[in-house]
């Protein structure tokens, strides 16, 4: 297994395993982001998530490409037959015509109606939901890609990430994939945290500016993250999109937080996304009195 997992590696990456940790990060936090609008687009065209989700992180390299960056183009859908928006890539051959689209939940419906739309693919939905190696044989055969090896590249993000298990998904959060459709370019990246959903502050931030992306009340952030409505943000700060829980993943039951060096109460309650008084709460802790120090020992669940 392990043997199979570093050929996997070599050959999507074409690059040192030294990069492998970094390619994870990025490859798993797009992952977070999108299954649910690729499980939706599943719903609604009968293409396998997995097949969606592999597709996308391949040819937008886990959305950092710059066609993905400037055009929210996730798929690398060239302008054949296309009358939108468009932009100009070098691919095959330089200066290219691929489609542009607003936001990346367009770019994921036209991957789908693409794919569902052209006669060359009608052989491919004939296969069950769950056959994700013949679906991804079958996009190579049909001429999705040039690449060669286009079909063992799928086939090696599908199992080192386990994305088969989407496949089988009945339902998904419609509140992530609205966050798609947020106008305007592309969204910043949506991670996930027990049971919510957050985004990471950049220097300058404000709610309001947050709240200008993720199509969502500055107030309402600012409440669900417990804070007040005109604070500036500090980088890397999380920004919860839904209000918290009361207690932190059943992972963590039995497990004390053991604060550290610079923690506050608050930091904690935002790592495990849980509301700042619940944390006091479960502790036995009065704000007023208790004043935190390293070494301490808190329950989070």
């Amino acid at each position: 297994m392990k043997r199979y997992l570093i050929v996997c590696v070599v050959l999507l990456m074409g690059i040192t395993l030294s990069a492998q940790v970094k390619w994870n990060s990025a490859y798993q936090a797009y992952i977070d982001q999108y299954k649910d609008l690729a499980i939706a687009e599943m719903l609604k065209y009968d293409i396998p998530a997995s097949i969606t989700l592999a597709q996308g992180l391949l040819e937008s390299g886990a959305g950092r490409s710059r066609l993905a960056r400037e055009s929210n183009n996730h798929f690398g859908i060239k302008c054949h037959d296309w009358d939108g928006a468009s932009s100009k890539h070098d691919d095959d051959e330089v200066g290219e015509c691929f489609r542009a689209y607003r936001d990346v939940y367009e770019s994921f419906e036209d991957h789908s109606k693409f794919l569902a739309g052209q006669p060359r693919y009608k052989s491919l939905f004939k296969l069950k939901k769950t056959d994700y190696k013949g679906w991804a044989r079958g996009l190579k055969r049909c001429g999705y890609a040039t690449n060669p090896s286009y079909a063992k590249q799928l086939i090696c993000i599908i199992e080192l990430y386990g994305l088969h298990r989407y496949d089988k998904a009945s339902k998904y959060d419609r509140f992530i994939v609205e966050r798609s459709a947020i106008k305007g370019g592309a969204p910043r990246p949506i991670y996930a945290c027990n049971k919510n959903y957050y985004v990471k502050a950049r220097p300058g931030d404000t709610f309001r500016s947050v709240a200008a992306e993720v199509g969502i009340s500055y107030k309402k952030l600012a409440k669900y993250n417990e804070r007040g409505r005109d604070d500036t943000l500090e980088p890397g700060e999380r920004v919860y999109l839904k209000k918290k829980q009361k207690k932190a993943e059943k992972a963590y039951k039995g497990h004390p937080h053991v604060v550290q060096p610079g923690e506050s109460m608050y930091s904690i309650a935002q790592h495990y996304g849980i509301r700042l008084a619940a944390l006091y709460k479960m502790n036995g802790l009065s704000p007023k009195l208790y004043s935190i120090k390293a070494g301490d020992r808190l329950r989070v669940r």
